[in-house]
Parts: structure tokens; sequence; C-alpha cells
């Protein structure tokens, strides 16, 4: 919570998604995040994902809906909405897989499957899907594709996938839009000094819908936030988009 109110605090974002609260439906920190500046839409169910989207005071999170449609385990608290300024915002944490042998791999797929169905229901809407996809959407985004053979993230069902998202969703990819050829990561492991070798992943992502692509001036990885004091292993992406 400390490293979350340094960002909110420090960047004064318009919109938050957040996953892996891990906090109990009772137990989430709204009183805090509204002395803070932000109100909450939230998905929690305790030791599971969790997530939520946040807003800056001034703007309203209109319309909120948790739980995603067709979803293998909807008590894991994975997908949540709100309409933020005219934009529909989804907040999600795709669950991670384990190996290809476990069956938490073809939920997972089941889960995009999902993802897949709804981001076709919202095509006609100004959109922006935003989490943790665990999936490296291409091999510039490993630090070393071949340490990942026969491992999740990278495979060819997880890319189709989240390639099932990009296209029946009309979406692209905010961060590779504007940096194509700019290997970057959002994620590191703790162990052996993953980090400060740039041994990660970019498996944390923005998916805008096309009629707002082009209004998207910004969009980088604030790795300084996996510094410090407890961080999260993850950094934040965050993104500019122009006004209307």
């Amino acid at each position: 919570m400390p490293r979350v109110l340094e960002l909110l605090g420090e960047h004064r974002p318009d919109v938050v998604c957040l996953q892996e609260t891990k906090s109990p439906p009772d137990g989430f920190p709204a009183s805090e995040l509204n002395v803070a500046g932000y109100s909450a839409v939230h998905h929690s169910a305790g030791q599971w994902a969790g997530v939520a989207i946040l807003a800056r005071e001034g703007l309203d999170a209109a319309e909120p809906a948790v739980g995603l449609p067709g979803e293998p385990s909807p008590g894991e608290a994975r997908w949540c909405e709100a309409t933020i300024a005219g934009i529909r915002f989804a907040s999600t944490y795709v669950p991670n897989g384990r190996s290809l042998d476990s069956p938490e791999f073809p939920r997972k797929l089941a889960f995009l499957d999902a993802v897949a169905e709804r981001v076709a229901a919202l095509r006609d809407r100004a959109l922006v899907v935003a989490g943790d996809m665990n999936i490296a959407p291409a091999d510039p985004d490993v630090y070393d594709s071949a340490a990942f053979a026969d491992s999740t993230h990278v495979t060819s069902q997880e890319r189709s996938r989240l390639r099932q998202v990009l296209d029946r969703g009309g979406l692209v990819d905010a961060y590779r839009e504007l940096h194509p050829a700019t290997p970057q990561f959002t994620w590191w492991d703790y162990r052996a000094g993953h980090f400060h070798k740039g041994l990660g992943l970019r498996i944390d992502l923005i998916l805008v819908s096309g009629e707002i692509a082009g209004a998207v001036t910004a969009c980088g990885i604030y790795r300084d936030y996996r510094k410090g004091p407890k961080p999260s292993d993850h950094a934040p992406l965050m993104m500019e988009l122009t006004a209307p």
C-alpha cells in the first residue's frame, strides 16, 4: 500500500488498474484510497487474485461490473470494469498457468477465451483493457526466449489467445504501438538478482480500442518502482491520452 500511495502522490493518474490485491471483500482499503483522492471499484476474494479500478476525485466510475462471463473460476476475482470519462476500463489478472502439464494451463486458456468474448461484446465502445496478462506477446518481450522453451507465458497457444483478444476487440498494444522496436520489461523474478541483471519479461499490457489508439501520446514502464522497500515484482505501466 505505501508504494501505491507513492505512485498516486507522485503522478496523480486519472485512472489506475490494480491486480493481485489479495484483499478480502470487506478489507479493501477504500477509505485510505479515498483520503488519497481516489474512489475504487474492486473485485476482491481474499487469498485469490483481486483486481480494482481507481478513479481520481472529480471523475465518476460509472456502470461498475465485476467478474467475466464464461471465466472458469469466477471466485478468484480476476476481472472488473467501469466507465470513466466515456471510456470503458477493464482491469484483469490473467491466470499464470503454472506449467504446460498443469491443470491450471487449460484454465488460463479458457480465461483468455472468455476475455476475447467480452471484448468482442464491448467492441462498439471506447475500451481500455489493462493488467497482468501473464503472456509475453513476442520473443523480444522475453530476456532469453530459449530460457522459456517448453514453459508458460510464451507458448503459441497463449500468444494466439492474446492475438484473438486483440482482433476480436479491435485492440492494439499501446506500448508496442509507440515503441515498435524497443525491448523493455514489466516483470523481473525476485531471485538471483534478475532485476539488476535486466532479466525480465513484458507481460503487463494496456490494450486500447482503435478509436482512442490515435490519442495515445505516451506509454512507458516506470521501473524505479521495482526498486526500494517492499516493491512488487512488477513495475507500473503508464499511458497518456490526449484530451478529446
